[in-house]
Parts: C-alpha cells; sequence; structure tokens
C-alpha cells in the first residue's frame, strides 16, 4: 500500500467525485480511477457504492477513509516537525475556505501574505463550512475558515471578520424602493438559498423561525453568482453578507437594509492539541491584524 494511493483516495472522498478531485488536483481522472481500484484490490474491499447516481462511500470505504486521514495527517505533520527546525515559514498549507468568503476576501490576504511569505505553498479547498469543520478536525486541512458559531472544545479560534446581512431582491420587486424591512415581511417571499452543505442556508432559516415563519424556499445553489442571477431574474429574494454587494450586477439587483439584521461572524479554525507549524502560525498571526 502506497501512501500516494491514500492520498488519491482521500482527494476524491473529500470532492465526492473523480471528475472534480481530477480537476482540483490536476491529476487525470484514470490515473485516480486506476489508483483506487489497486488500493481496492490490496484491501480486498470496494471503497465506492459506483451504482448510486452521486459517489458515497461504502461502510469499509468510511473505516478506511477515517484511518488514511490520521496516517496522512501524521506523515503531514512529520514534514512540518523537520520543516520547523529551520524555524523558517516554509512548506505548505492546507485551507479549507467557503467559495462566497473565498470571493469576497481570501484574494487580498492571499496576496498580502505571499508577498511577505514567498515560500509558502497555500493550497485552497473549496467546500461549504459543515464540511470544513470536519476536515480541519480529521487533520486533512491545516486551518479552515468558517461561519461562527463552532465547537470552541475541539477547535482553536482566530476571529476575522463581522458584517451585517442584506436583504438581496430584484430592482422590479415591490420591495425594492424600500429603505429598510423586517424579515418578518418576507414570510410570504420566495428564497434563493445556499444549499445545507453552507452554514449561512441555517442561518437564513434560523432567522426566519425566529421571525415566526419556515422560509418557502424555491432554489439552492453551492455558487453565489447562481444565486444573484437568479434574484436579478425575479425568481425569488435572498439574505447575504453586505460586502456581496460589491461583486453584483447593481443594474438588477437591490440591495435593501434589515430591521435588527443577522451578522456573519467568520474566523478561522485550527484542530485543538494538533502541533501548528511555524508557517501556520504565522499565517493565523498575519490575519488576526488584517
Amino acid at each position: 500500500m502506497e501512501l500516494k494511493d491514500l492520498r488519491y483516495f482521500t482527494e476524491v472522498a473529500n470532492y465526492g467525485s473523480f471528475t472534480k478531485a481530477a480537476a482540483g488536483t490536476y491529476i487525470s481522472q484514470p490515473t485516480l480511477s486506476k489508483s483506487i481500484k489497486k488500493l481496492e484490490a490490496e484491501l480486498k474491499v470496494e471503497l465506492f457504492e459506483r451504482s448510486t447516481r452521486t459517489l458515497k462511500l461504502t461502510d469499509a470505504g468510511e473505516i478506511v477513509f477515517r484511518q488514511a486521514s490520521k496516517i496522512l495527517g501524521a506523515t503531514d505533520e512529520l514534514s512540518i516537525l523537520l520543516d520547523d527546525l529551520m524555524n523558517l515559514p516554509t512548506g505548505k498549507i492546507k485551507i479549507g475556505i467557503p467559495p462566497l468568503i473565498g470571493t469576497l476576501f481570501f484574494p487580498e490576504i492571499a496576496k498580502q501574505f505571499n508577498y511577505h511569505y514567498p515560500e509558502v505553498n497555500v493550497e485552497l479547498i473549496e467546500l461549504g463550512a459543515k464540511r470544513i469543520e470536519h476536515l480541519v478536525d480529521e487533520g486533512v486541512v491545516d486551518v479552515g475558515i468558517i461561519v461562527f458559531p463552532t465547537d470552541t472544545s475541539k477547535f482553536d479560534v482566530t476571529p476575522f471578520i463581522k458584517e451585517e446581512f442584506m436583504l438581496y431582491t430584484s430592482t422590479k420587486h415591490h420591495l425594492a424602493e424600500m429603505d429598510e424591512v423586517s424579515i418578518k415581511l418576507l414570510a410570504d417571499e420566495h428564497f434563493i438559498l445556499f444549499n445545507r452543505e453552507f452554514a449561512l442556508h441555517e442561518l437564513v432559516i434560523k432567522e426566519c423561525q425566529k421571525a415566526g415563519f419556515q422560509p418557502n424556499i424555491s432554489y439552492e445553489s453551492s455558487q453565489w453568482d447562481l444565486i444573484a442571477e437568479l434574484v436579478g431574474e425575479e425568481l425569488g429574494i435572498t439574505l447575504m453578507p453586505k460586502s456581496i454587494y460589491r461583486k453584483m450586477d447593481h443594474r438588477n439587483i437591490r440591495m435593501i437594509k434589515l430591521t435588527s439584521p443577522p451578522m456573519w461572524e467568520l474566523g478561522f479554525i485550527t484542530k485543538k492539541d494538533r502541533y501548528q507549524s511555524f508557517a501556520v502560525r504565522t499565517l493565523l498571526k498575519y490575519v488576526s491584524k488584517f
């Protein structure tokens, strides 16, 4: 059994697709498939259910995934410990990051961090915040950027940014001319939300429930720009953080202030009691001042 086969297997499991794993890791799909089949032959088990529409781990696959994550985490940690003998911010940092956060904030952070620490290679894994918490807990990624709250008994937290949610409608929507809207007034509206892998999905639903109604969800997506386009086409409304508006088409979408708006709190998390490389510590120190 080779480490690269375990690594390829965990990548496919994390992406939930051979095609996405190949695109995300720059490894050909035939190479991934061949590696997984080799691993299955060595272990004498099937790792994935291939008969379903979506790729799922078998019971044996779940066990192998957990153990492979531990093995790869320990291997990576060995390299980190040796690198840190030099006390230099070098090596690779794996960061789990939701797509919306990556779009809004990370390019500037990455640019400035790379300028000061060019020897550090940053690998981004774009997934929903809930999935990212799991990957940090399993040691698959070094650092995760998530939406609070989180389990502080598992993770060390570095707060990053906090901002309010806004209402987004089509410019032709009946609420578009209002300066401020209460969430209670949205009870009869059709909502367009991030899907269930994203913390924002649950956050919006809870805010609606606090206002006394269950939101009528017409569409769900993992892409903020698709959500914005659907809103612009008058297919529903959405609630998203204020800063996303600068990325939207202002000709078709109106941003409206909410009365007592929910807050979007972001932070970097790392696994408690797990060794942090000098590069990771440098990154966390850097973003705490950003």
